[in-house]
């Protein structure tokens, strides 16, 4: 057996947070690699991820199981729909860190410690590899296939089956997969929605993934909901050039 996944196996809390954890390293280091590195990691992350679903997720955590149905169909379309449409009406993380966190810091006198957000760069291999390339087209079909078939189960996993139900239990695999608890449902959702840019929309995705699995009483249909509003999503953005949006 593989050895981490031997390590693993002992513990259901390290078998649903370390590949979340791992691949959330990866893109920790997206950009301190220059411009062109941003790009060749997340290459390396998404293949790292595969192994990390396949490998780890899926033999050890019973419930990460993709379940295609209405239910989720509807909702991933329904949350693509939302997280494009509110974008232009309000601030993202970083605007909403210039304009609100660090005049509070500076206030405070705690401004040389709290630099103001820097602006994000979009996402475009285009524009660093040359529109129409071979190499700009193979990262973003890249990316498009990794936010479709690897993210969301690291992350409905990571969320969904472990943190939503370690904030009401600390035994957590004795709360049902489904139970609705408010607190964690809140609380989720929004340490969810500021893991994105787009926070607003990231919360309002969490509430609809989460309600899914409350309705559901299984995971997999938050996995494939979430899996279509992030193909949706990329569609949206090659087809009309929102690169911000990654």
């Amino acid at each position: 057996m593989n050895p981490i996944r031997e390590k693993l196996q002992s513990s259901s809390l390290l078998a649903r947070a370390v590949p979340f954890v791992i691949f959330l390293t990866f893109t920790a280091l997206q950009d301190s690699f220059g411009q062109a590195g941003r790009y060749w990691i997340y290459f390396a992350k998404t293949i790292a991820g595969i192994w990390l679903v396949a490998g780890l997720l899926r033999p050890l955590v019973a419930e990460c199981r993709w379940v295609l149905s209405w239910e989720a169909v509807v909702v991933g379309v329904g949350v693509c729909v939302v997280w494009v449409g509110l974008d232009p009406y309000y601030p993202n993380a970083s605007e909403l860190s210039r304009r609100v966190l660090y005049p509070i810091y500076r206030a405070i006198g705690l401004a040389s410690w709290c630099q103001p957000a820097v602006a994000v760069v979009p996402w475009n291999p285009h524009s660093q590899f040359g529109a129409g390339g071979f190499l700009a087209w193979l990262l973003v079909v890249t990316r498009l296939l990794g936010s479709t078939f690897v993210v969301p189960p690291l992350e409905e996993v990571f969320y969904r089956s472990f943190i939503y139900r370690y904030i009401s239990r600390v035994d957590f695999l004795a709360e049902p997969l489904g139970q609705f608890r408010v607190g964690a449902f809140i609380i989720t959702a929004v340490i969810f929605g500021f893991s994105h840019q787009e926070w607003l929309a990231g919360i309002l995705c969490a509430f609809a993934y989460q309600g899914l699995v409350c309705w559901k009483k299984r995971l997999g249909d938050a996995i494939t909901a979430h899996a279509i509003t992030n193909f949706l999503l990329g569609l949206w953005i090659i087809t009309r050039g929102d690169w911000h949006f990654w």
